[in-house]
């Protein structure tokens, strides 16, 4: 086994986390999330994406969110920009990075941006390239790389196949997203293992919702692959819009638990990370979606 000695989380609590929030939330309050993720140790967080306000209204206050930062050096603040649209308004706010997706399901492909997924990463392409030339990173999130709420169980190949689309229009790294959270560690080392033929250990990291309680399991298999880049969302936040009522992204305080429990460097520190999640828990009206932190708030507390 190759587990690394050091990790790095990737918080899309403020961008993946809050998009589907019924409720508005201010943007001073997603401009204080931010702050506190970093102040906890956060070296990368997803702040914000520039998607029409018609579909995702959580987001239509980007340009605010991303002007009121006060940026950390060291910190990688990335951005969802869906078209060229999205990144010619993203670019004048200076992202370190822009993400744009795919999936490797054709049937979720579809169903989602009504082409399928050589159409859609073909229509990335000049996203691709404007953000190269203008000197910005771009990260690639390839979605259902192991189970489609359409299509059922996603075959490896499938995901080699994205990932050698989205290496070929210039992406430079990806994330492994187990969108629906039904895969289990056999299935996601496949993903991975179908992913790590196109781009290097370096370029990959995981990204486990936790539907099916499987995202821990799950991380603990990409550890043994060597992968230690991870996506996670601070308290739990986001749903799983495919599967009614249930959790999404893992807790980013449930992640920091098990790799300091392994002796795995994350350079976050936990009870600021825990603070950071109460925060934004107590603003949206509920409990915290992290174990972790319910956990060790009871124990603040006794």
């Amino acid at each position: 086994m190759n587990i690394p000695s050091r990790v790095q989380l990737i918080d899309v609590g403020p961008r993946d986390g809050l998009q589907n929030e019924k409720q508005p939330v201010p943007a001073a309050i997603k401009i204080e999330l931010v702050h506190r993720l970093q102040a906890a140790g956060l070296k990368e967080i997803e702040v914000t994406s520039y998607v029409s306000p018609k579909w995702v209204p959580q987001m239509a206050d980007n340009h605010e969110v991303m002007a009121g930062l006060s940026r950390h050096s060291g910190v990688r603040y990335s951005v969802l920009t869906p078209n060229l649209k999205g990144f010619e308004a993203a670019v004048l706010d200076k992202p370190d990075e822009i993400v744009v997706f795919g999936a490797a399901s054709e049937a979720f492909s579809q169903k989602n941006i009504n082409c399928s997924i050589a159409e859609s990463i073909e229509r990335f392409a000049p996203v691709v390239e404007a953000a190269r030339a203008a000197g910005i990173a771009v990260r690639g999130a390839m979605s259902c790389t192991v189970g489609c709420p359409y299509e059922g169980e996603i075959a490896p190949e499938r995901v080699a196949y994205l990932a050698g689309l989205m290496k070929g229009i210039g992406v430079q790294r990806v994330d492994v997203a187990d969108t629906i959270g039904v895969g289990t560690p056999r299935k996601v080392q496949a993903a991975l293992e179908a992913t790590l033929q196109h781009y290097g250990i370096d370029q990959v990291s995981g990204h486990f919702h936790d539907t099916y309680g499987q995202a821990l399991s799950n991380t603990l298999a990409a550890l043994e692959l060597g992968i230690w880049n991870f996506q996670s969302s601070v308290s739990g936040l986001g749903g799983c819009p495919y599967a009614k009522g249930a959790t999404g992204n893992v807790a980013t305080e449930d992640v920091v638990y098990l790799l300091h429990g392994m002796g795995i460097e994350t350079g976050i520190d936990l009870d600021a990370l825990v603070d950071a999640g109460a925060y934004i828990s107590e603003q949206l009206g509920r409990p915290s979606g992290s174990r972790v932190a319910r956990a060790l708030l009871a124990k603040r507390a006794g």
